[in-house]
């Protein structure tokens, strides 16, 4: 079969998979791409993903597939298998299953719930739960089995609490927070969290359990501390979320992983959290695809250890754009308006290497005035391709061990440069960790040239 090309205003866009045209019928489409803009696609039928690369025919899906009709289901079954990018550092063979990434809801067996006034909601084994209403002072509470599947489906959903979360996972084995096809939902909490005995529950939707995040309808979340928090995985793969929180937008102690949505965050913290204080090789975020717009006082997206990014569109206003110890950019369309630092690697965790590496994609960097760096690393910096677009007062990159520019075009104000200059330790004070008093060599941002500061 030859491959279909397809072309948008701005570039080729890559997608792999099979999309139902009728129950006899399909279209079985490879369309090839470099310096692929988005990196998943999520259609009525189907949940695509192309990545990024510099030679079209070594493009390979990081998610691939298959669509099918079920009796049981309103809408379209689909069955995925997640597989590695070339470039990707995350294992993501079996990061997203087929029941995360469907975004349609089996209501063969669902019980329907009307939210009432001051009444609770209490969910105690596996099952489909539809929730619709308005109320106040509700929290639905999930405390099942820990093997139980709950899948809890917003459709037209309202709850205004004082002090206590709009969903509460106490216990199960994973909970599927699913908006509703055509709904728009409402949740808020207005004031200060009170505590579940030792557990501190300080987000709208608050679990201590897996989470998954799907649909196609909206949630809109306005919190007085975080939007949405999972003491373990958290995970994204469709629908519309848009967060304001005082603290960060979403939050999660071992990964957030995201295959698409659209996600707005305005958030007086981090737009993304992800961070372990008990186990050093967890606290990641790993992004395939998808639309964020991000505002944030501190972090656009921090992870403690690996920050992957594979795909998607971004817009981040922030102090930091981006942080974590090993920052790994393969694919995406990224604007980054900084005050501090655009992209930053420190040593969080001692589990990786302290590193920024750009393989492809399309970076557009904004420095604020001061002492402030686009790309900075306390460790190395390495660009292997993509473009790289850098408006900068003082610092376009900054590095302790080595920088090196393998590939790609990288412009500094207008000029392009095609290397890195040398650097001594010691190059970076800011960000999660640096060596405040000694000296760098950084990218001069007026001409791409080297110049000496203090760090």
């Amino acid at each position: 079969m030859s491959p279909n090309i397809e072309l948008d205003s701005c570039l080729s866009v890559s997608i792999f998979g099979y999309t139902i045209i009728s129950s006899t019928e399909f279209i079985h489409k490879i369309v090839y791409c470099s310096n692929l803009k988005k990196g998943l696609a999520i259609a009525a039928a189907a949940v695509l993903l192309a990545g990024c690369s510099a030679s079209a025919a070594a493009s390979s899906p990081a998610v691939s597939s298959a669509a099918s009709q079920s009796t049981n289901t309103s809408g379209t079954s689909t069955v995925t298998t997640v597989n590695a990018s070339a470039n990707a550092v995350i294992d993501t063979a079996d990061l997203f299953t087929s029941r995360d990434l469907e975004q349609s809801v089996d209501t063969s067996n669902a019980e329907y719930i009307t939210l009432e006034n001051n009444k609770d909601i209490s969910i105690t084994s596996e099952g489909v739960y539809i929730i619709s209403g308005t109320s106040s002072e509700t929290t639905i509470t999930v405390e099942a089995p820990e093997d139980a599947k709950v899948q809890i489906v917003l459709d037209n959903a309202s709850i205004t609490n004082t002090d206590s979360p709009a969903i509460y996972v106490k216990s199960a084995d994973k909970v599927f927070v699913t908006a509703a096809e055509g709904s728009v939902n409402t949740f808020k909490v207005t004031g200060t969290f009170t505590p579940d005995s030792t557990v501190n529950t300080d987000a709208v939707i608050f679990s201590k359990s897996d989470l998954t995040l799907n649909g196609t309808g909206t949630l809109n979340i306005t919190s007085s501390k975080n939007g949405i928090t999972s003491k373990d995985d958290l995970k994204v793969t469709g629908g519309t979320w848009n967060i304001t929180s005082e603290a960060d937008g979403l939050e999660a102690n071992d990964s957030i992983a995201i295959a698409d949505g659209s996600i707005t965050i305005n958030a007086n913290k981090d737009g993304m959290h992800a961070e372990n204080d008990e186990d050093n090789a967890k606290g990641y975020v790993y992004i395939a695809g998808g639309t964020f717009s991000i505002q944030a006082s501190d972090d656009g997206i921090q992870a403690t250890t690996i920050c992957e990014i594979d795909g998607g569109t971004f817009t981040i206003n922030a102090s930091e754009g981006i942080e974590g110890t090993d920052v790994e950019i393969n694919c995406g369309d990224i604007t980054i308006n900084a005050s501090d630092d655009g992209i930053n690697a420190a040593a969080k965790s001692t589990a990786y290497s302290v590193q920024i590496i750009i393989n492809d994609g399309t970076l557009n960097i904004t420095m604020g005035a001061g002492d402030t760096d686009a790309v900075d690393a306390n460790g190395s910096i390495t660009v292997n391709g993509g473009i790289i677009n850098i408006t900068a007062q003082t610092s376009s990159f900054d590095y302790d061990t080595t920088g090196t520019i393998n590939g790609g075009t990288v412009t500094v104000n207008g000029e392009q440069i095609t290397e890195m200059p040398s650097s001594m330790m010691g190059g970076g004070m800011k960000g999660m960790q640096g060596n405040q008093g000694t000296q760098g060599r950084s990218a001069d941002a007026s001409s791409g040239s080297t110049q000496t500061k203090q760090s």
